[in-house]
């Protein structure tokens, strides 16, 4: 008998006020550290350029990692180079982070195969298991003789 192993009961999502602090939470680990080194290195330079290549790049770093989690793809970050509006994507991707493991979104279609619909207290919500799909064994079968 094949038994799968017990998962720990679903807890509600975060509400607005939770997920609210861990996505400014999110938002500032993300853009204070690059505005910060942006803000040395036009101090060490006295260049303003490149203090905002700096700021541009690292939340160009910030966008990569936090894309794959929530629906965006790695190639996401080039738009995370643009001044002004990477901190915005990075807003909006920190809003995604704050509600993992749900999802208020719907997956890309190549995330379909991992993702399913929740139902019931959590219908509206979406959720996506990292795992990969289960594949049955097969055995290799000898020729008699």
């Amino acid at each position: 008998m094949d038994r799968r192993p017990s998962r720990p009961p679903l807890s509600p999502p975060r509400g607005l006020t939770g997920r609210s602090f861990v996505a400014v939470a999110v938002f500032a680990a993300a853009v204070v550290p690059g505005w910060t080194l942006g803000d040395l290195t036009e101090r060490w330079t006295g260049n303003a350029l490149l203090d905002w290549l700096t700021t541009c790049a690292c939340s160009a770093a910030a966008v990569a990692v936090l894309a794959r989690q929530v629906s965006y793809r790695r190639r996401d970050a080039w738009l995370g180079l643009l001044p002004l509006y990477g901190w915005y994507l990075i807003a909006v991707l920190a809003w995604r982070v704050a509600l993992l493991p749900y999802r208020d979104w719907e997956p890309r279609a190549d995330e379909m195969w991992r993702a399913r619909w929740l139902t019931g207290e959590l219908v509206g919500y979406w959720r996506t298991d990292l795992a990969q799909p289960v594949r049955k064994k097969t055995q290799k079968v000898r020729a008699a003789g």
